[in-house]
């Protein structure tokens, strides 16, 4: 505490199905880590994680739980996916608009997340649930400048469902972060709708990515969607996405004409999925779109049906 000037603070952290398969040894020392930092003779108001281990220790006492047993749950600080599963189930449940608002994807994601590595510790989702009550911030660091948070869906699974998770569980958002330690010497920490915004600028609706995508035919149009797709994820679990950034899709991905009669040659499957996605932000109240807007949208949505049906 002297070297730290300022109170132990407590974490969780959610790993994935392949860290918990190749990384055993790295997790029990994080878990002696813990418990190390409980037991240490100092205040509660300086340790909050012997703080947070005193309180559930209390709460599951106080439903019935063996004190012993009770220590050993309220110490879990590292969870991850079902045995043998992996991921968060948020992908899917998104895709396949099997959803209402962020609270269905918040319980997909704890149904998913829930579960630690002790074989002597009954499972057991409330301590997953008691640890999203105490979360203020949450962060997800990247390491690499090949990918970022739009590359992929495993970016708003993870980090966007615990984001909604802790909104649900608390009743509030929590700060989040995105970490780039792509260059060790020089750590940058932005906040989630900063990175947004950067990678957005920077590449997704930059004119060089776009002309570079229209060289790559099919893949490239797929691509694209994805970008759009995984755009919206963010939105759907973390409500971070400005009205610009779907109007900045609409304008240079979807409506206009030299993009969109090279994806209708190339893959028209890709063009229809964008327009699908972006009126489905605007059905359910992501993006404020102009009437105007939607119905070129909408017409060209059928007019894709026409091109698509006829192959």
């Amino acid at each position: 505490l002297e070297e730290l000037q300022r109170p132990r603070i407590d974490v969780m952290g959610r790993i994935s199905g392949l860290i918990r398969d190749m990384m055993p040894t790295a997790i029990g020392w994080l878990d002696k880590a813990v418990e190390m930092v409980a037991e240490l003779d100092e205040s509660l108001e300086d340790n909050y994680v012997k703080k947070h281990i005193h309180d559930d220790v209390d709460w599951l006492v106080g439903q019935g739980e063996d004190p012993l047993l009770a220590t050993k749950k309220a110490r879990l600080r590292i969870f991850g996916d079902p045995p043998q599963a992996y991921g968060t189930g948020v992908g899917a449940l998104i895709e396949g608009k099997n959803w209402e608002s962020f609270k269905d994807i918040a319980q997909v994601y704890s149904q998913w997340s829930s579960f630690h590595l002790h074989k002597d510790i009954p499972q057991d989702m409330r301590l997953f649930q008691r640890r999203l009550t105490t979360m203020d911030v949450t962060i997800k660091n990247e390491d690499n400048r090949e990918t970022h948070i739009m590359s992929a869906d495993d970016y708003y699974s993870y980090h966007g469902g615990l984001i909604a998770a802790v909104r649900t569980a608390k009743g509030s958002a929590p700060r989040a972060y995105v970490g780039d330690s792509s260059d060790r010497s020089r750590v940058v920490m932005r906040s989630l709708g900063d990175e947004i915004r950067r990678v957005v600028q920077g590449e997704t609706q930059n004119p060089k990515f776009i002309e570079a995508m229209m060289k790559h035919g099919y893949k490239g149009a797929s691509d694209m969607s994805n970008v759009v797709s995984h755009t919206f994820g963010w939105d759907a679990t973390s409500d971070v996405i400005p009205d610009w950034i779907y109007e900045g899709y609409a304008n240079k991905y979807a409506l206009d004409k030299v993009v969109q009669d090279w994806m209708r040659q190339v893959n028209p499957w890709a063009l229809q999925r964008i327009t699908e996605i972006l009126l489905e932000a605007s059905q359910r109240g992501y993006w404020d779109a102009s009437q105007e807007m939607i119905q070129e949208l909408q017409s060209l949505y059928i007019s894709i049906e026409g091109v698509i049906e006829g192959r």
